[in-house]
């Protein structure tokens, strides 16, 4: 399993409804809080849910 940091970008398996798949973690703990780069939502994904459906971590 990969560490991921604050300040990350991580790939998705699905894109976002803005149809990009690109996201910067903002938050890391029991919670992983993600920012869509294309629209700037914001998602709060449990750590399970997290490592089910990021695919790649890049600094």
């Amino acid at each position: 399993m990969t560490t991921v940091n604050v300040g990350d970008t991580v790939t998705t398996r699905k894109p976002h409804a803005c149809g990009c798949d690109k996201w910067t973690v903002v938050r890391v703990g029991a919670d992983f809080k993600l920012k869509c780069l294309k629209c700037g939502h914001v998602v709060m994904l449990d750590s399970d849910k997290f490592h089910k459906v990021a695919q790649i971590a890049t600094k």
